[in-house]
């Protein structure tokens, strides 16, 4: 039986998440304007949904995996698993109010009325703060509730804090930081386990990949021990000898965080020709 993976049908999310399935090898067939689709040579099938929709249909078990915002699980209280987060489509749950508001704490809160999209993820946070506010659930724009006296604050997903300038609104309490996440159905993880432990692998291997980079560069061979042990590698460097008598290329692989302070102390060592290169998957 096909695997099948929902994701969102369409936005940022949507590209980051195709984006993701080519990296692990998935082709996504004549996805625009579907509802589903088939991945080529793999027996799994994508389908296309609305975000808010995704949780319910992974925890009844229509979706055996999907690619979602983590905020949204948490939201809909879905009874799935998380297996992995992935890196991209970084956001966080935030309390917002006029800039012309009076706000020293969360306390402010107390007796004003907040438009949400996210009343569930609120109502936690006011009840662990004891704040009791009046909630006007809205779906869409909810960043303009205040301008229009529809609420004294706002609780919205924020990624650049843009949207909130715009609307003269000033982010006071950051509820959840959220990002995109791999989840999956409960009983799929039995039934299907062969399949997602493979997809698990390869999306593993890709977000590994990205966080590192590979490098190679020539060093005198009187300064490989000095060298390697500024290099932070998985076992030890790869050292292959060069046609000049005396020299070596070392070959490693490094963090992407570590990338410039690593790069300076080897050149500092001696090191020369250093080279750069993308890795498109890490198996570790």
């Amino acid at each position: 039986m096909a695997l099948k993976i929902a994701i969102q049908k369409s936005g940022r999310l949507y590209d980051d998440s195709i984006a993701l399935l080519r990296k692990c090898g998935l082709k996504v067939q004549n996805s625009k304007g579907q509802l589903k689709a088939s991945i080529s040579g793999y027996n799994a099938e994508i389908l296309f949904l609305r975000n808010s929709d995704i949780p319910k249909y992974l925890e009844d078990g229509v979706a055996d995996l999907a690619i979602l915002g983590e905020n949204i699980i948490i939201e809909k209280q879905a009874d799935v698993q998380v297996i992995e987060k992935l890196g991209f489509s970084g956001c966080r749950l935030s309390v917002a109010t006029p800039k012309e508001m009076e706000y020293t704490d969360v306390q402010s809160l107390n007796g004003k009325k907040i438009a949400t999209s996210y009343p569930n993820t609120l109502r936690s946070f006011l009840a662990e703060n004891n704040v009791e506010a009046e909630l006007h659930i809205i779906s869409g724009s909810v960043e303009i509730a205040p301008n229009i006296g529809l609420a004294d604050a706002i609780c919205d997903l924020v990624s650049s804090g843009s949207t909130l300038f715009k609307n003269g609104l000033v982010e006071q309490e950051i509820i959840f930081r959220s990002e995109a996440v791999l989840a999956a159905n409960k009983s799929s993880l039995k039934t299907k386990s062969d399949l997602i432990n493979d997809i698990v692998f390869r999306i593993k291997a890709v977000l590994e990949a990205a966080e590192n980079k590979y490098i190679l560069f020539n060093i005198p061979n009187s300064k490989i021990n000095s060298v390697s042990t500024i290099l932070p590698v998985l076992k030890s460097p790869t050292v292959i000898p060069l046609l000049e008598e005396g020299w070596s290329s070392l070959h490693t692989v490094i963090k992407k965080k570590d990338f410039w302070e690593i790069i300076g102390k080897i050149k500092e060592e001696g090191a020369q020709g250093i080279l750069v290169v993308p890795i498109e998957n890490m198996i570790i």
